[in-house]
């Protein structure tokens, strides 16, 4: 498995159409009303976050040179946040055991996105670590907060329906255009012709440097 396959597990093309997947299921599997709204509320905050830190640095320029940071991972954000819920969901009826290593295996995956990221120079070490923490927090909140919720199990049919969407994504492998989006956006939002980039954070930097000296 290439580190490119490691990393769409952090894309919003599969990560957005599953997380939608999960609200589906959730009413249907668990005896708790409020599940729904809370999965809704870890998910849309991690990429509400993500979405405002890439906004202030590509718009404004609110970053930091000193730990080469533009703003959080969203694939580390965003995986971290879902995988450790979507193993917890189908996991549900399984002996302590299994389901312990299920969602074991929830926080692993989010920590190899990330270091497909770094190994893809697509981040730095600080954007990657922040996305993972925000993520990692944001999932573990919503599990804690779902320790006492009983979930139905899923038969072979509906299990298979539900991991159907992701492996059609996984196949499909088209990146979404998240990045290119928030580009635009944060450049019409804050009135440039282009929006900041991470060479002119390091210049800026390099600049103060010689300034100083």
């Amino acid at each position: 498995m290439s580190w490119r396959t490691i990393t769409w597990f952090g894309d919003s093309m599969l990560l957005i159409p599953t997380a939608i997947l999960i609200a589906l299921i959730l009413p249907w599997k668990s005896d708790d009303r409020r599940t729904l709204w809370c999965w809704i509320a870890a998910f849309g905050l991690a990429g509400l976050i993500v979405s405002i830190s890439k906004i202030l640095f590509m718009g404004f320029g609110i970053g930091s040179a000193r730990f080469n940071f533009t703003g959080f991972s969203g694939h580390s954000a965003m995986s971290a946040t879902l995988w450790p819920v979507m193993l917890w969901l189908l996991s549900g009826r399984l002996p302590a055991f299994w389901r312990g290593a299920a969602v074991t295996i929830g926080y692993m995956v989010p920590l190899l996105v990330g270091a497909s990221r770094l190994v893809l120079h697509a981040h730095s070490k600080s954007e990657v670590a922040a996305g993972l923490l925000l993520g990692f927090t944001l999932s573990t909140l919503f599990l804690l907060s779902q320790r006492h919720t009983q979930l139905k199990g899923f038969s072979l049919p509906q299990l298979s329906a539900a991991l159907i969407l992701p492996l059609i994504l996984t196949g499909h492998g088209r990146i979404a255009p998240t990045q290119n989006f928030l580009e635009y956006l944060s450049a019409n939002i804050a009135g440039l012709e282009k929006p900041w980039t991470r060479a002119d954070l390091l210049k800026q930097r390099q600049t103060g440097y010689q300034s100083f000296e």
